[in-house]
């Protein structure tokens, strides 16, 4: 398997994140989809390290520090739907009014 096979997953898996993103009315959904999306840009990374500076761990040092912020990213992204779903008892986005005036 060369560097455009991993590429062609990463860039799969980005579309079907970023789709999941456009298309779910549901903030955990969306959450998933962002994560997948993250997954893909670290696919590519690797790739690229592999590939292009085998000799170098630039690409897997990055990777780890993206998994780093991710998992704090999901902390963060949860705690404000369970805050948002004691207030309002529902996780849809369209709900979402918190910011109206």
């Amino acid at each position: 398997m060369g560097l455009y096979h991993y590429l062609s997953l990463g860039a799969l898996l980005f579309v079907i994140g970023l789709f999941g993103a456009l298309t779910r009315r549901n903030i955990i959904g969306i959450l998933m989809s962002v994560e997948l999306m993250f997954n893909a840009a670290n696919i590519n990374l690797v790739a690229f390290n592999r590939f292009l500076h085998f000799k170098e761990v630039w690409g897997q040092g990055i990777v780890l520090f993206i998994i780093a912020v991710a998992a704090a990213e999901v902390v963060v992204g949860l705690a404000l739907v369970l805050a948002i779903y004691r207030n309002l008892n529902t996780v849809y986005v369209e709900k979402f009014d918190l910011l109206k005036g």
